[in-house]
């Protein structure tokens, strides 16, 4: 493990996105993240990792420590190879092992490290003796329980709205290439074309889904946990989950922040 130091960066490579995060400080008031004071988002697909130089500076980026959470193997190697070749020596890349979290199954080493970094990220934020459970929205949708004791338990894993679309699109002769994106209230149930229909039932059956797991999830809890909501959607829908749950937009980023910088 890379020597712990402030300020660090925190990246989290997803499937459709790259997130970056500059945090000079993990303090945080009660109940709260640290948050980071720049943050950066790109598309692996259609953005050039010269817009990280542009964004940090080129001068400042081998003088801080990287920390990165990635699911997608294949661009975090480029990112690291881009990294090395500027210079940069303080990179590590997290798995399992390296978290402050205790994951209650056979392979943990098998878990995607974003489901593991949000739990890091809301045992800072659960009451104590309190169990969450954690959703998060973006490529695929992740419904996952943190344990009163704090430990990582497990879940359910289903498309994201946007992967749903697309997958009707792409497997089927009609149906059109809709934007989930744009959705800023909830559709109507009642789709009165193909495309409201679509719309309806993409989005309603993810909510809709999301609610049926919690319940499930919850059974053999003690008590009520917390649900937290992150990721792209998340703050449109977040109420239509569960009327208490808790918005986090920068939840995986600062699990990384937390485990690079030695909080415990």
């Amino acid at each position: 493990m890379s020597a712990r130091k402030l300020p660090l960066v925190a990246v989290d490579v997803g499937n459709s996105r790259i997130k970056l995060g500059l945090f000079d400080s993990l303090d945080a008031v009660a109940d709260q993240l640290p948050q980071p004071s720049r943050t950066l988002e790109l598309s692996p697909q259609h953005d050039s990792f010269e817009r990280i130089s542009e964004w940090l500076g080129a001068e400042r980026l081998p003088l801080v420590p990287w920390w990165i959470g990635s699911v997608q193997r294949s661009v975090a190697s480029k990112l690291i190879v881009w990294l090395r070749d500027r210079g940069v020596d303080q990179i590590t890349l997290l798995a399992a092992g390296d978290l402050p979290l205790v994951v209650d199954l056979p392979r943990p080493d098998m878990v995607g490290i974003d489901r593991l970094l949000s739990a890091v990220a809301v045992n800072r934020l659960r009451p104590q003796d309190t169990p969450a459970v954690v959703v998060s929205l973006g490529t695929a949708i992740t419904v996952n329980l943190v344990t009163a004791a704090g430990a990582f338990r497990g879940g359910a894993i289903l498309p994201g709205i946007g992967t749903a679309a697309r997958a009707m699109h792409e497997f089927t002769d009609l149906l059109p290439l809709i934007d989930m994106h744009a959705l800023d209230e909830p559709p109507p149930a009642l789709g009165t074309n193909t495309i409201e229909a679509m719309t309806s039932g993409i989005y309603w059956g993810a909510i809709g889904g999301v609610r049926h797991l919690i319940e499930l999830i919850v059974r053999d809890c003690a008590s009520r946990p917390q649900v937290f909501l992150s990721g792209g959607a998340a703050p449109r829908v977040a109420k239509l989950i569960d009327p208490q749950a808790r918005y986090e937009p920068y939840l995986v980023l600062a699990g990384i922040a937390l485990v690079g910088g030695g909080a415990r």
